[in-house]
């Protein structure tokens, strides 16, 4: 997949695209960039995607903190494991935020696009307010020679598949379902750094994380199975998203993982969480040696995921 970014584009092919945020570009996404490929086969046209670096809102909201599911290294590599041919990165401005749908598809998709062929997402709507709709847009294209086709509702079980409902599951600790939406383990990445130490004095030492991303959704406060990745080696391990509230004082959110069967000296590396599953929500201990007796359960319970 060739990345084509800062508004130029140089693709000398007229194109079949669609168009969003695509914030985790969980099941629901890869089902519709999956039917584009399909149409784009059968007209014998390129593929491409056209998608943000920042979340829209940011633009029009300087004080909005958007909790995404990806960063967007993160979304550039899920999208490149989709199969399209380019992903358009389109730097939006608060110029853009105030044209019109039908001026988007004229002098954006069409002009300096030359798109074809757009799929829209079943409910996705863009434009100033997103005043129009799916009509709106397939007569705006016909007028310059785009086909506009409405994607096919997906659902997953039963359910609708959206970025928003991941990030419900995701606050609610529910990470099964959350992972299931996506079609992968839910990540996280950060920097190891130095912390009090109590995990070793209880025979569970932890590395603690500062994660690398402001807008990064971390997800509900309690106790996760998870895979680790250190360098090129993948361990298993428990993670705690919490306040420490049976050590600590502050209000703080601190997110520290003990790798099981692991040793070495990490400060000031770059490791990634994947979550596995939820273990148990936050509590506070009466003392140090129950905190232990739970941790020890804690293992057993993470061990008990990574066999299911």
């Amino acid at each position: 997949m060739k990345v084509l970014s800062n508004n130029n584009f140089p693709i000398s092919l007229p194109l079949a695209a669609t168009i969003g945020f695509f914030d985790g570009v969980h099941g629901g996404h890869r089902f519709l960039l999956r039917e584009l490929k399909s149409i784009a086969e059968k007209r014998g046209l390129p593929t491409a995607v056209i998608t943000f670096p920042v979340h829209p809102r940011i633009v029009l909201q300087s004080d909005y903190q958007p909790e995404l599911l990806n960063t967007r290294e993160e979304k550039i590599e899920l999208l490149s494991r989709t199969g399209m041919d380019y992903a358009i990165v389109l730097d939006f401005n608060r110029s853009m935020a105030k044209m019109t749908a039908q001026d988007f598809i004229r002098e954006i998709l069409h002009a300096k696009m030359d798109v074809k062929t757009l799929l829209t997402g079943y409910d996705h709507r863009f434009g100033h307010l997103r005043a129009d709709g799916f009509e709106q847009y397939r007569e705006y294209g016909a007028a310059c020679g785009m086909e506009v086709i409405q994607a096919t509702p997906y659902l997953e079980n039963g359910i609708t598949v959206s970025s928003s409902k991941i990030r419900s599951l995701l606050h609610a600790g529910d990470i099964a379902t959350a992972n299931a939406l996506l079609g992968y383990h839910y990540t996280i990445e950060g920097l190891v750094v130095e912390g009090n130490q109590i995990g070793r004095t209880i025979g569970f030492p932890t590395a603690n994380i500062r994660t690398d991303n402001l807008y990064k959704l971390v997800p509900a406060f309690g106790s996760y199975a998870v895979w680790v990745t250190v360098g090129k080696f993948r361990y298993k391990g428990m993670l705690y998203i919490g306040t420490k509230p049976t050590v600590n004082k502050r209000i703080e959110t601190f997110i520290e993982v003990n790798i099981f069967d692991f040793s070495k000296n990490i400060y000031n590396m770059h490791i990634t969480i994947e979550f596995v599953d939820f273990i148990r929500a936050d509590r506070q201990f009466l003392s140090l040696d129950e905190l232990k007796s739970q941790l020890e359960k804690d293992r057993e319970a993470a061990l008990a995921r990574f066999k299911v």
